[in-house]
């Protein structure tokens, strides 16, 4: 497979700056792959699972919102977080899935917090199954 350059973005750091062969990613309309030569092309992004082919390889990564955008010289994905699951601290995000739960379960929450809560408890979950557990 012929590889592009891939820019993974997170309000803390460049994640990921490398060449890929090739990535799938969830989109507000469904899952989406992206290969070289891909044309040009810009989604919103929701909480799920991507997976990243290096050299020859997929590595599977949990993402929070965000945006992709394909362009003739590189993909780069802004996201809120990313985590190769390898790497997820699987104990911080069941505490994580707790607090959210235990928030949701408060109905004196306003729409906002209510709306905080159960993205919390997306991304949560998100992490926990594309860690494995």
């Amino acid at each position: 497979m012929t590889p592009f350059r891939l820019q993974i973005i997170t309000p803390d750091k460049v994640f990921f700056d490398g060449m890929s062969e090739g990535v799938i990613l969830r989109t507000t309309v469904g899952d989406k792959g992206i290969l070289a030569n891909h044309e040009p092309y810009a989604a919103a992004l929701v909480i799920g699972q991507m997976r990243v082919n290096i050299d020859g390889k997929y590595r599977t990564a949990a993402i929070s919102a965000g945006a992709v955008k394909v362009s003739l010289d590189k993909t780069v994905i802004l996201t809120q977080s990313c985590e190769w699951s390898d790497e997820i601290d699987v104990t911080r995000a069941e505490r994580a899935k707790a607090e959210s739960e235990e928030r949701i379960k408060n109905q004196k929450l306003g729409e906002r917090e209510m709306n905080i809560a159960e993205f919390k408890l997306k991304r949560a979950l998100n992490r926990i199954e594309t860690a494995g557990k």
